[in-house]
């Protein structure tokens, strides 16, 4: 069995990120609303991309993962451009870092 960790764009503008094991049945679901939440208060929603994995827990973790990157960030990715990843990860402060130099 496949798992799935998928992007759609909301009709705001916002990226959705989850994770499935029935991939058209998920996306068929939220473009119709049937799931309650997220999406279903911002339809349409269209799929952007999804990427396979073997087991739930691999595509959980790439779901939480790509859950705290920067709108840009999913982008880079979604376009196949890793050298902007990249680039974006090192250009990202840490959450509580001070960006002052002594």
């Amino acid at each position: 069995m496949a798992f799935h960790t998928y992007i759609l764009r909301c009709h705001d503008g916002t990226y959705y990120v989850g994770h499935t094991d029935d991939l058209e049945r998920r996306i068929a679901q939220h473009q119709s609303g049937a799931l309650p939440g997220y999406t279903a208060r911002r339809l349409p929603v269209v799929f952007l991309w999804a990427q396979d994995f073997q087991t739930r827990d691999d595509a959980f973790a790439v779901e939480r993962k790509l859950k705290g990157w920067s709108r840009a960030k999913k982008e880079a990715m979604m376009a196949g451009d890793w050298a902007l990843v990249s680039q974006l990860a090192r250009s990202a402060t840490p959450q509580g870092a001070s960006t002052s130099s002594a």
